[in-house]
């Protein structure tokens, strides 16, 4: 993909909500070249791909848009990974995966682990509430998903933020367009990240604790004796998948939602006024910009989906981020209203067996730092110049603000 794609692809990563409104008003499926797949556009025929799996297959889920140069691909050499993970597997090779991230990630388990994500939202508050502005992205969004996934994974806190640069570095190797010697860069500091998750792998192998990587390396490989390389690099995939999925999403619904929020003026200061309604509003911020706007899916036999045919091994862009705006499904979906009543089940998390197992503890961060937000710092206002308008990360994974520059009254310290 030459440079000239690529800003055609930014500009439809951007925004792509006028492609999906024309895709779901035309026959059939569109066929998106920039995509390189037809994109399925409407809720019915979204949910409809994800009830067959059987037909339509996850193995290019994680399709990325730049393959790395040869220099980066030599880098990689040295590290571990590679394998398949639970976004890109189906039938019974998916159930496997599954199984022990379900377990893993329990409401009970992931109950547990909040009181630190509120003891960890309220010390990063702490840290900017007394200058009366911060760039909340850099500050907070991204810091809090990372810390607590590192926690739920069973990393030290110095350890979950080198693990936390690494996964992000891997997101932008395969789908940002990086000079040369930036990709190698990128690369070893993924090669850094899968030794980190390694050396931990080894060691939960030998003393198990009350962790994430401790249950699922005790199921996906049972027993006391050293791992295969193989096995440590299967193991090594599926956290690095882990560590991507679980603080990237988190970390873009959270400065989408706040963006959404004080945009609307009106909208903040309801929530500010009756907190009760902060749960309706994670709701509405995850099905009106959703931080994960689709995956790919390819046939595995010829199948008819919306009148269109498309032979076996036909790419399709199944577009969560398009049924979550369907007037067929959501009235009026194209406005961001926290006061929805009795609002329709949105695609904000996925649906059926590839659904995110882990949209119960993504919630609760959203919903913990409204909270925090709306009671401490309820004068919030977008900063930097009112008229400037907020750049959209090119991408439709992990869809969020670029940087997101606030104001508010600063916090005076508490008198001894």
């Amino acid at each position: 993909m030459d440079l000239a794609d690529h800003r055609r692809l930014d500009a439809l990563y951007r925004d792509p909500y006028p492609l999906y409104a024309r895709a779901r008003a035309a026959d059939g499926l569109t066929f998106v070249p920039e995509l390189d797949a037809w994109l399925v556009a409407r809720d019915a025929d979204v949910r409809e791909v994800l009830r067959r799996p059987e037909d339509f297959s996850s193995a290019n889920a994680l399709r990325p848009d730049v393959r790395p140069c040869p220099a980066a691909l030599a880098e990689f050499a040295k590290g571990l990974g590679g394998f398949r993970t639970v976004l890109s597997t189906d039938g019974e090779a998916h159930r496997t995966y599954r199984a022990p991230l379900n377990h893993g990630l329990s409401v009970a388990r992931l109950n547990a682990v909040l009181s630190y994500a509120t003891a960890r939202a309220e010390v990063l508050v702490d840290a900017f509430a007394p200058r009366g502005q911060v760039e909340l992205m850099g500050e907070y969004a991204e810091k809090l998903p990372g810390d607590v996934i590192g926690r739920v994974l069973g990393l030290t806190e110095e350890d979950a933020r080198t693990a936390v640069h690494g996964s992000r570095r891997a997101e932008e190797l395969l789908f940002r367009p990086l000079a040369e010697d930036e990709q190698v860069a990128a690369a070893r500091d993924v090669v850094t990240l899968q030794i980190l998750l390694d050396n931990y792998i080894r060691e939960r192998r030998a003393h198990p604790q009350d962790d994430l990587i401790s249950t699922m390396t005790a199921a996906l490989v049972p027993g006391t004796g050293d791992l295969t390389r193989d096995q440590r690099a299967e193991m090594v995939s599926q956290f690095q998948n882990l560590l991507i999925a679980g603080h990237l999403t988190t970390t873009a619904l959270i400065g989408s939602t706040v963006h959404h929020l004080l945009r609307d003026r009106a909208q903040w200061e309801l929530l500010c006024a009756e907190p009760q309604r902060i749960p309706a509003a994670v709701e509405e911020a995850a099905r009106f910009d959703t931080p994960i706007q689709g995956f790919r899916r390819l046939t595995t036999r010829t199948v008819t989906l919306a009148g269109t045919e498309l032979p076996a091994g036909t790419a399709v862009f199944v577009a969560y981020g398009s049924a979550n705006r369907d007037p067929a499904r959501h009235p009026d979906p194209d406005a961001f209203d926290v006061t929805r009543t009795a609002p329709a089940k949105h695609l904000g998390f996925g649906h059926g067996v590839h659904g995110c197992p882990g949209s119960h503890l993504g919630k609760a961060q959203l919903r913990l730092t409204l909270e925090l937000f709306t009671r401490r710092l309820p004068e919030m206002r977008l900063g930097r110049a009112a008229d400037q308008q907020v750049v959209v990360r090119p991408t439709l994974i992990h869809r969020s603000p670029q940087a997101l520059h606030l104001t508010f009254p600063a916090e005076k310290p508490e008198e001894a």
